[in-house]
């Protein structure tokens, strides 16, 4: 199985992911970390995962090439993460026919009705749950 994480600015988040998910999965999953820039990507790929590529193109490029996506609410938004989500972004992973696998952080003006907001180790840990096998729409 390929996921692709996907995140920005500093990496913060991909870093937590990729750190859970190896730790659950070690070897038996592939995971791509795929940063809006270079120091995202840096962050992700130092916490573990496979590969990783950076910017617009790498983004959709490998949006046909792995099973699952994995990021923030703000990856399907376009122009988030203060810019660096482009509108091109935004689309080729929501049209992706990967599983997309969401977390419910988001600093903008769109808030989910009936979300508990939690810590991210929390929400990490839900979606590594989903991940495994048998785990929701699996």
């Amino acid at each position: 199985m390929r996921v692709a994480v996907i995140d920005g600015q500093g990496g913060g988040m991909g870093r937590v992911i990729i750190e859970r998910l190896k730790k659950e999965f070690h070897e038996s999953i592939e995971i791509l970390a795929l940063g809006t820039n270079a120091l995202a990507t840096a962050a992700m790929l130092k916490a573990g995962a496979n590969e990783g590529a950076t910017g617009e193109n790498a983004i959709i490029y490998n949006m046909n090439e792995v099973d699952i996506v994995v990021g923030s609410l703000s990856i399907i938004v376009a122009n988030s993460m203060l810019g660096e989500l482009t509108p091109k972004m935004a689309e080729a992973i929501s049209v992706s026919k990967a599983r997309k696998l969401l977390i419910p952080v988001y600093r903008g003006n769109i808030e989910i009705i009936g979300m508990q907001n939690q810590p991210l180790p929390h929400f990490v840990d839900m979606l590594a749950a989903q991940i495994k096998p048998g785990g929701r729409n699996n």
